[in-house]
């Protein structure tokens, strides 16, 4: 009798996300909102791995870059605050590391001596034009997957769920 040979097989581990904690017993709405999260968690960590390893640039550096590409006068510190629902600690923080690298600058407001506005460089917008056109490429590749149709009937459905949350928001204040 001849041994059975065995052969290594390479497995990827499983890393737990949010809906792996759920089971069939759950409602479906809790199922549901555990899947949307884990999907969003999934593309957020590829886009933070992508943006890492391409340029060496962290995911709310880019988010602030991208608040100023879209604002080339520039953004008060709360402003910049309030649109990425950080704290003014954090905005400062990371603008000072991109004012260090040379890619935003603070420039003063006339009429108030204390404000400033900061603004991409001409550097700046050269590197968050590079990063937006991979950004983008990243997220088309992963969803790929799916046919235009299926894209737009997702798009569709996320939409009605954002409006019903919004009504719901609304009606609780």
């Amino acid at each position: 009798m001849r041994p059975l040979a065995v052969t290594a097989v390479r497995t990827t581990p499983v890393i737990p996300d949010p809906e792996s904690r759920v089971s069939d017993d759950h409602h479906e709405s809790l199922r549901l909102w555990l899947r949307l999260l884990t999907c969003t968690l999934m593309i957020e960590r590829r886009v933070r791995a992508g943006l890492r390893e391409r340029f060496a640039m962290t995911l709310p550096r880019f988010d602030l870059m991208a608040q100023l590409e879209r604002h080339p006068q520039g953004l008060k510190m709360g402003e910049l605050s309030r649109r990425l629902m950080v704290t003014g600690g954090n905005v400062t923080g990371l603008t000072n590391q991109l004012v260090d690298e040379g890619l935003v600058e603070r420039q003063p407001i006339a009429g108030d001596r204390r404000a400033h506005a900061v603004r991409l460089t001409a550097k700046g917008k050269r590197a968050f034009d590079a990063m937006a056109v991979e950004h983008e490429r990243w997220v088309i590749a992963m969803l790929a997957g799916f046919s235009a149709s299926d894209r737009a009937r997702l798009f569709a459905l996320l939409g009605d769920l954002k409006r019903n949350l919004r009504l719901i928001e609304g009606e609780r204040r």
